[in-house]
């Protein structure tokens, strides 16, 4: 995308959201709670992203997704923070039960994000743009025009 006086760039207040401050263990231990927890704001953003083709229309989305893993870390603190830190498989069990027994969210199974899901939106579908139509830049020969015959043999051996 090319950056000129006509483009209007987001201020750096708009920018400007409160990060997720964990480390990538924990982010990978949560990953598949928070990726079922966050599933409709991420599809959102997703959708906004490719149908617009302009990241500056999806700031309000990206922040969504942000606000969402904030919350859900939050109350993953609150009530599984050490068998969340900690990286053995045995812990992951625990760590599981525990969110499914206090906020009902079961863990979702590995191929769940690589299914095809429907997500249903509010947003407004963007307008298609069509092809570009163009004025013929050379008129066709008029159909009495004397053609010469083929220099090196027929045009058509190639069309069987």
């Amino acid at each position: 995308m090319v950056v000129t006086h006509d483009v209007q760039l987001p201020t750096e207040e708009e920018l400007t959201v409160e990060e997720v401050p964990l480390s990538g263990p924990t982010l990978k231990a949560g990953a598949f709670h928070l990726g079922k927890k966050c599933e409709f704001e991420n599809n959102e953003f997703m959708l906004c992203r490719k149908e617009l083709d302009d990241p500056r229309a999806c700031i309000a989305e990206g922040k969504a997704i942000t606000s969402c893993a904030l919350n859900f870390f939050r109350e993953v603190k609150k009530l599984a923070l050490r068998s969340l830190c900690s990286i053995c498989r045995k812990t992951q069990a625990v760590f599981d039960k525990c969110m499914k027994d206090n906020l009902d969210l079961e863990r979702p199974p590995y191929d769940y994000f690589s299914r095809i899901h429907v997500h249903k939106t509010n947003r407004p579908r963007p307008e298609k743009e069509g092809p570009a139509i163009y004025p013929d830049a050379t008129p066709g020969l008029p159909p009495d025009t004397p053609r010469p015959e083929a220099k090196y043999g027929s045009r058509y051996i190639f069309s069987w």
